[in-house]
Parts: C-alpha cells; sequence; structure tokens
C-alpha cells in the first residue's frame, strides 16, 4: 500500500514542504530503502523508527518498504524526518488511517523509546504549513510555543509517537497549543537583569553608546584592561528602542533554523546581544557550512554583535564582515545552493590600546615600543576601522567616582532621548524600504538630508585635511553629526554636532594611528 505524509525541509530562513511517499511492496526481496538525496541523518532513521515501533508495540513491516522523500533534487537532511517516516510506515501497514495524513504537516526525531526530541526551524515550517493552508502541524511539544505564533494554524505539541498514532486513529484527542503572541511580547519587552546606572562614570562612553543606539551605527571602545569596556557594551541593548513585532518575528525565525532557541519559548522579545569568542571561524561568523546555517552575525539580526579584543581576532574572520555590514545580509553560495540570511547588527567592538593595555594611560606607564603598538594597531585594517562610526576612548575610573553614592542616570532615562530620536527617523524615512535608521542611509539619501551650512564645511574640510580621513569615514561623520542633531531635537547640522561626530574619529588621529 502507497501511503504520502507531509514533512518539511528548513533552506535558509524558508521552508520547503517534503512528501514522504511510503510504499509497502509485498514479495520479492526485504529491506528498508530510503531515496530523495537523504542525509546520513536520514538514512539512519530507519533503526530509531523500527525500535520506536516495536517498544510501543506495533508491527514492523516484514516486506520491502521503499520510502521516498520529493522533491528528490533537495537534499534532506538531520533526524526530524523519523516522526513522519514512522506514521507512513504505520499507515502504510493499515495500523492507522491514512485519510487525514494530507492535512498536516508532521516533523520530529524520535528516541528509541518512541518519545520526540526537539527539531530545529520550527517557526519557519509552521508559517509555510500556513501559507499552503494545511489544517494543522504536529511536532514535538518542545517546539509547540514557537510555532504557535502562527496563527490560522492548529499546532500540536506530542510528547511520543503513541499519541500521534492514537489522535489519526480516533482514540484520543489533541489539544491545540495558543499563545497570546502580543501580550506576551509586550510584557516582556523592558525586564532586563542589568541597568546604565550599574556602571559608575564613564559618562563620554555611554554618550557615546546614546550616539550608537539612536542612530544605529557601530562603535569600537578602546581603553585599558578593566576600565569598563564590556560591562558598558553588554549595557547597550537596555537603551536600544525594542523591538517591533515584525523585528521579533524574523529574529526569532532566524534563532529558530539556528536551533539557539530556548526550550518552550514563543517569541523573542529583546534584542540579540551576540559575543562570540575571538576564537572564532570565518563560517561561525558570517554562517556557512555544507547546509547553510546563519552565523553569529545573523544571529545578531535587529541586535549587537559584541567583538572583545578585536585585534585578537583572525584577520580573516573581521574581513568578511566588511561587505555584511555595508549591504546587511549576507550570501552563503554553495555548488548547489545559494541562501541569503539577513545581517542587519549593530557592531560594538573593544580593544586594548596595545599589547600590554597601558599605551595613553594617564597614570600607568606602557611598556610596548611604538613599533610594537603600530603593529598590534595595525591587526585591523583600514576598511573595518572606517566601517566604524565612532571611535571612543575609555579611561579608568577614578577611586573617587567608584565609591560614590550619586546614583548614575538609569537605562530608562536614556531609551527615552533614543525613542525620541528614532521617531524623528521614522518620520524621516518613511516610505523608504529598509531604511530606519541614519546608519542605513545611502549616498543619495545623506546628499539631501546631512546638508551643512559654510562654518560647518570649513570645519569638515579642516578635519578631512589634518586626519587624512576617506570618503566612507566623511559620510560616517555626517551621519553621526545628523543623530546627534536628532537627540538635541535640531531640524539642521549645527557645527557642534558636527565637531562632537568628528571628535569621534580617535583611530584616524596621529596619537593611534600613525
Amino acid at each position: 500500500m502507497l501511503v504520502k505524509v507531509f514533512g518539511s525541509a528548513v533552506y535558509g530562513v524558508e521552508a520547503i514542504t517534503i512528501t514522504i511517499e511510503v510504499d509497502i511492496v509485498v514479495g520479492g526481496t526485504t529491506g528498508y530503502f530510503i531515496v530523495g538525496l537523504p542525509d546520513n541523518a536520514v538514512k539512519e532513521s530507519t533503526e530509531r523508527v523500527l525500535s520506536a515501533m516495536k517498544n510501543n508495540g506495533y508491527d514492523r513491516p516484514r516486506n520491502k518498504v521503499v520510502v521516498n522523500m520529493a522533491p528528490a533534487d533537495i537534499r534532506k537532511a538531520g533526524s526530524a524526518y523519523d516522526l513522519p517516516i514512522a506514521i507512513g510506515m504505520l499507515a502504510a501497514t493499515k495500523q492507522l488511517p491514512a485519510d487525514d495524513l494530507n492535512k498536516y504537516i508532521i516533523m520530529g526525531e524520535l528516541s528509541l523509546d518512541g518519545s520526540l526530541q526537539p527539531i530545529k526551524g520550527a517557526l519557519p515550517i509552521a508559517i509555510q504549513a500556513r501559507t499552503e493552508k494545511y489544517k494543522g502541524l504536529i511536532l514535538p511539544k518542545e517546539n509547540a510555543r514557537e510555532a504557535a505564533l502562527v496563527n490560522n494554524l492548529d499546532v500540536y505539541g506530542v510528547s511520543n509517537i503513541k499519541e500521534v498514532v492514537d489522535f489519526f486513529n480516533g482514540a484520543a484527542s489533541l489539544t491545540p497549543v495558543s499563545v497570546n503572541t502580543r501580550e506576551e511580547f509586550y510584557n516582556s519587552q523592558y525586564e532586563f537583569d542589568i541597568d546604565f546606572s550599574d556602571v559608575k562614570g564613564q559618562e563620554n562612553v555611554k554618550r557615546a553608546l546614546e550616539i550608537a543606539a539612536a542612530g544605529g551605527h557601530n562603535a569600537i571602545l578602546i581603553g585599558p584592561p578593566g576600565a569598563g569596556k564590556t560591562m558598558l557594551a553588554k549595557r547597550l541593548p537596555t537603551i536600544l528602542p525594542p523591538l517591533s513585532l515584525h523585528e521579533a518575528l524574523e529574529t526569532t525565525k532566524i534563532h529558530s533554523v539556528a536551533g539557539k532557541l530556548p526550550v518552550n519559548t514563543s517569541l523573542i522579545s529583546k534584542r540579540p546581544f551576540r559575543s562570540p569568542h575571538h576564537t572564532i571561524s570565518d563560517v561561525a561568523l558570517v554562517g556557512g557550512g555544507g547546509m547553510p546555517q546563519p552565523g553569529e552575525i545573523s544571529l545578531a539580526h535587529n541586535g549587537v554583535l559584541f567583538l572583545d579584543e578585536l585585534p585578537e581576532f583572525k584577520r580573516t574572520v573581521l574581513e568578511v564582515m566588511r561587505q555584511p555590514m555595508e549591504e546587511r545580509r549576507v550570501s552563503i553560495s554553495r555548488a548547489k545552493v545559494s541562501i541569503d540570511f539577513p545581517a542587519s547588527f549593530m557592531l560594538i567592538a573593544s580593544m586594548n590600546p596595545c599589547p600590554c593595555g597601558y599605551f595613553n594611560h594617564p597614570e600607568k606607564e606602557c611598556t610596548c615600543s611604538p613599533m610594537v603598538v603600530q603593529r598590534y594597531l595595525n591587526k585591523i585594517s583600514g576598511p573595518l576601522l572606517d566601517r566604524i562610526d565612532l571611535h571612543v576612548e575609555v579611561t579608568p575610573v577614578s577611586f573617587n567616582e567608584l565609591s560614590s553614592q550619586r546614583t548614575s542616570e538609569h537605562s530608562d532615562a536614556v531609551r527615552e532621548r533614543v525613542l525620541k530620536a528614532r521617531d524623528i527617523q521614522d518620520k524621516r524615512f518613511e516610505g523608504q524600504q529598509g531604511i530606519y535608521a541614519n546608519a542605513q542611509m545611502s549616498s543619495k539619501q545623506l546628499k539631501e538630508i546631512c546638508v551643512i551650512n559654510s562654518v560647518g564645511q570649513t570645519l569638515l574640510k579642516t578635519a578631512m585635511d589634518r586626519l587624512n580621513l576617506s570618503a566612507r569615514a566623511y559620510d560616517r561623520i555626517l551621519k553621526v553629526s545628523r543623530t546627534i542633531a536628532d537627540l538635541a531635537g535640531s531640524e539642521e547640522i549645527r557645527p557642534e554636532h558636527l565637531a562632537e561626530a568628528i571628535q569621534y574619529r580617535s583611530l584616524d588621529r596621529e596619537g593611534w594611528a600613525g
């Protein structure tokens, strides 16, 4: 008997419906054959499926079993096809009716005792199931809340194969999982364990991070060890605008595909903060592999990518970020597949000024020679530094500031100012596809929006000549000055806004780079 069951394959951040055909061939040779370009994990499913059937009291097929996974030219990877293959075998051997199987997408990895393990990509699978008008989706209980974000689709979370068989046999019913997406999303947006007020002093750095948050700018923090660079960077998400519902769904989708969502999570409500170790490979950072998976820059989409100790990263790793930082997406190309992953993130980096960490320190003496300092700074290429808008010097906090009982400004107050600046930008870029902040402005928009008067022109020309800035650095200064003007509620860019933006080019100055 031939039976069709429907599953799904995830490619990039989208899903494709897979038809799993199970045919029991009576007579001739016996055995189990899986065709349709399966990988090793799919081929190994036979033993898991047969053990799960036996251990739950179901008869295993005694004849030749052929499982075809269509379309046959798409590679099937992973162990999530165990459950649909098992249901197909049970229906083909008439141990459950096949009448309603075409109404559901079924996915899940089986243990030998028949229990189900969580899968990757439940959210894009659910979206595709709704798009193709399936009645429901059956998948492991741990993934049910994630998939239930999709409305107009019955999502059933199950713990073992017996629940699925009883459901199709009519012996038991399953209750669809319901999630109040908006309520859960808006209730947890502002729940942070950390706050800007935890940081003593460093008002100039907080100001720079406020500008970065207001305009979506990249920033690098340069200072000695223990000055608070990492502490400040980790608190940046607390002053960023909250995710919109669309951004949250997009972010959740990427984390779902990568298998990075916590168990029983529905929707990511806070902006991601990714902090990879400096030993990371270029593929792990930008994404890739035989079956391309999102990398750290995509997991940081709509959030912050924090690279601590920037010069310690391999140069090749840093250089592969240059194009994604400009295009805000990354294309992974392989011989048979090309996949785009979104990668619109804020880059926040930190570094010591030299190997010993005390170059330009107000009190401690640097033990590094000028050549060693220069070599250390040269680990970061000029093109990459050009793409970082704000270069911020972080100085050590004095004892008086550390021991002070004065309360620093809370993240809530800073976020209010950031939100006001973002509201201005929302109106400015209304109707512009894919542009939400000043940092994303194109060259054409820059000319229209960032107009400066003659005094500002003279100031900027002097800075360009003295610092020997590139054309990209010129654009970055204008974008940052536009953000500073937005924070000040000014319609025009004034010379003082330009002056503040120029001072955030520390690494272009002779004292650092030459």
